[in-house]
């Protein structure tokens, strides 16, 4: 068990990487087309980073998930996180975002990620750090 432990914490250590990139575009207004890019980009790999930190955690307990949807799913049923409707809708958003390029879809992203992704990653950055101090 002592390697599954260890597995969560380091895939936290990369989510934490990149959540924090997200929050710092998440400070600038009025983003520019460029930097609207890298806020989705930060997203998409912090949204990444954060099933598979589920999955971790949740294999170190004995379950078994093969997908984002299950780890999201058994997070869900473990009371893990909160809103499994807000977490499927940014696994829709992160597929929808990774294989194309449009500038009407990217603002609505925008703001799907200020008010609602982020606050949802947020929640489960501040739940894992304290887990990871313990």
């Amino acid at each position: 068990m002592e390697n599954h432990d260890i597995r969560w914490k380091q895939r936290f250590i990369n989510f934490e990487k990149a959540f924090l990139l997200l929050k710092d575009v998440m400070g600038i207004k009025n983003l520019s087309v460029a930097e609207r890019a890298g806020l989705i980009q930060f997203f998409e790999m912090a949204f990444e980073l954060s099933w598979k930190l589920l999955k971790d955690f949740e294999e170190e307990e004995g379950f078994v998930v093969k997908s984002p949807r299950d780890a999201i799913k058994q997070a869900y049923q473990a009371d893990l996180i909160s809103e499994g409707h807000v977490w499927m809708g940014a696994l829709k958003d992160r597929n929808l975002t990774t294989h194309t390029y449009h500038e009407q879809t990217a603002l609505e992203v925008e703001e799907r990620i200020r008010n609602d992704y982020f606050p949802m990653l947020e929640a489960l950055y501040i739940d894992f750090k304290n887990r990871a101090l313990k």
